[in-house]
């Protein structure tokens, strides 16, 4: 069955009780039942039985502003509906709304079986049509400028997964972002997902919560989205968001929730299609006093750092279960036999083999990315001799980049090709500036700012959270002081800035230049350092780029930039120097909201 629908995000009308479904007499198993609500047949809707103990429902006709053609509209499991008929189980916010200017959507609901044959939905009310092997549902849309988003579920007989694919030739332009979401109702999902998931439990304190969890608070403490709770509640001062639900990319498989007997999960794939590497994180998932909102991001703008890529197939699938944690990525094996565009078979694919990294620091973990315009992919490299073996990728030529924890040390062209995995001998690591001797060093040169003041804390509470320690402290002395209990982790221009430095140079020790290195893990609002050490002052550096928030919704992790200055000889004094680091920029912002930086290490080296 084909449908298209041809409308006005605006016009969407509101459904009542015209919404009535004309039930088949009975189900089939492994089938798809045409029903016309309101026995209009332009008001069709698809229903797909499993035949595990799945039955769900994709809508063929809009019904109001919050519910599209192509949605998910509802879904049973072992007899209980998970779904709110009110709000769609969608692509972003409904298929119509994904390019600016459109609101056609093309819809095809079909059976397949392994030797090739389709077989449309039924057209007639109540009409069955039995499936062999496979059913596939085709949602599209296209762009004013001829781009196509392609949107699939796709079932394998006897499965309670709902197995999702999309593929986009250009990024959908009305909220800049690719995902798909599920809200559930509170009451059936009430609970988030366990420590080992995205969107998990986090333990602090003792004290174990979903850090996406909205339930109890009382309004918003920035924007929109980040939450506070009143008074009158034990955890005033505490705050929750959606944004704190973000885990690396390369830290997590799976997201979901729990209630009741049952489980709902999303389990990602390679996230090839993705963008902006392992570290990156987004928001995932939010539980409010209504529903447990669960978010596959395919791509999303906060905290960007490259752009976005098109025309591969993203695929990712909806499990639903008895409660039980997932194990295993659900098999795949069989997507080839189900005609999803963009799909590339294992046999159409290579690899890159290491046999080993030289130059690595003892105790950081190494991970290596391999990047360009189509896919991405990392891998983590042997803690002991550093080899590596990253299989399945994409034919092309890409930037390798050795990363020791989160920053960039090495980086190399490798090509790949289908069948055959490129092979290298140890690669020298050559571009770590922890190999550099320093006079002093703030922090380890690692791309993050974990190992400082409230560098536990940054990715699941705002900095206004009175969990944190403070922000302001006093000058860091060179020798006695800790990075964990005196330097912060951020510097905001309206909260803590001039942070000061005391160091003692020897005699014969300031005879000639030294040079400061400053490492910034991200930075917003156009921040970036300038410095005064004694009485000399640098120069202001060049404004990097303006960026989304970042170090409020939960990342510390922009683009990894190391600022440089080279002090005079004649402005270093033998006994105590001070270094006085401000954050400047010429954009307006207060508090938490102000230009700020991250850091990452700081240290004192010669100048040549």
């Amino acid at each position: 069955m084909h449908t298209t629908c041809l409308r006005t995000r605006g016009l969407r009308w509101l459904a009542t009780g015209l919404l009535a479904v004309a039930a088949p007499a009975a189900m089939a198993a492994f089938s798809i039942t045409t029903v016309h609500d309101s026995n209009n047949p332009a008001r069709p809707q698809y229903i797909i039985d499993t035949d595990g103990g799945l039955v769900f429902k994709i809508r063929g006709y809009e019904s109001s502003s919050t519910t599209a053609i192509g949605d998910i509209s509802s879904m049973v499991y072992k007899g209980v509906e998970y779904a709110d008929p009110a709000r769609g189980t969608q692509v972003n916010s409904g298929a119509d709304w994904l390019y600016n200017g459109v609101s056609a959507v093309g819809l095809k609901v079909e059976a397949l079986s392994a030797n090739g044959t389709v077989t449309p939905a039924a057209t007639t009310n109540g009409g069955v049509v039995n499936a062999s092997d496979y059913i596939r549902v085709t949602v599209t849309s296209t762009s004013t400028k001829g781009g196509v988003f392609t949107h699939y579920y796709v079932v394998k007989r006897g499965e309670t997964n709902i197995h999702m694919g999309t593929h986009f030739t250009e990024q959908p332009d009305v909220h800049g972002l690719v995902r798909f979401i599920a809200r559930v109702p509170i009451a059936k999902l009430p609970n988030g997902g366990p420590a080992n998931a995205a969107g998990g439990l986090v333990t602090y304190n003792g004290e174990s919560y979903w850090a996406e969890d909205l339930r109890g608070t009382s309004g918003a403490i920035e924007a929109s989205d980040v939450f506070g709770f009143p008074s009158t509640d034990p955890r005033y001062g505490q705050s929750r968001s959606k944004h704190y639900a973000n885990r690396r990319l390369k830290d997590w498989e799976f997201l979901g929730g729990t209630g009741p007997g049952v489980g709902i999960w999303f389990w990602r794939d390679n996230n090839e299609g993705g963008s902006s590497g392992p570290f990156y994180r987004s928001l995932l998932q939010q539980i409010t006093s209504t529903h447990n909102e669960l978010t596959y991001m395919v791509n999303y703008g906060e905290a960007q750092t490259e752009p976005f890529r098109l025309n591969v197939l993203n695929t990712y699938t909806m499990i639903f279960n008895d409660g039980s944690t997932p194990t295993a990525r659900p098999d795949t094996s069989w997507y080839g036999q189900v005609g999803m565009v963009g799909y590339v078979p294992p046999q159409g694919r290579g690899g890159v083999t290491v046999a080993g990294l030289s130059g690595r620091v003892a105790g950081v973990p190494y991970t290596v990315g391999f990047a360009n315009a189509q896919a991405q992919y990392w891998v983590d490299a042997d803690p002991v001799d550093g080899h590596f073996s990253m299989q399945g990728m994409l034919p092309g030529t890409y930037t390798m980049t050795v990363y020791k924890g989160e920053l960039a040390v090495q980086t190399a062209p490798v090509t790949v090709t289908a069948n055959t995995s490129y092979a290298l001998n140890t690669v020298a690591i050559t571009a770590d500036p922890e190999a550099t001797p320093a006079l002093w060093r703030i922090g380890r040169w690692d791309g993050t700012p974990q190992e400082f003041i409230n560098g536990d804390k940054l990715t699941f509470m705002h900095p206004s959270d009175v969990r944190m320690a403070s922000w302001k402290v006093g000058p860091y002395v060179v020798g006695q002081s800790t990075p964990a209990l005196h330097w912060p982790a951020y510097q905001w221009k309206d909260h803590n800035n001039g942070l000061q430095v005391r160091f003692v140079l020897k005699r014969g020790q300031n005879t000639a230049p030294l040079r400061l290195r400053l490492g910034i893990s991200a930075d917003f609002n156009s921040a970036r350092p300038q410095v005064t050490v004694n009485s000399w002052s640098s120069a202001i550096p060049s404004a990097p780029p303006k960026v989304s928030r970042n170090m409020t919704v939960g990342t510390y992790r922009g683009f990894n930039r190391t600022y440089t200055y080279d002090i005079p000889a004649s402005q270093l004094v033998v006994g105590t120097n001070v270094l006085t680091i401000w954050t400047v920029s010429g954009t307006a912002g207060a508090g938490f909201l102000s230009p700020s930086l991250s850091f990452d290490a700081i240290d004192l080296v010669a100048a040549n």
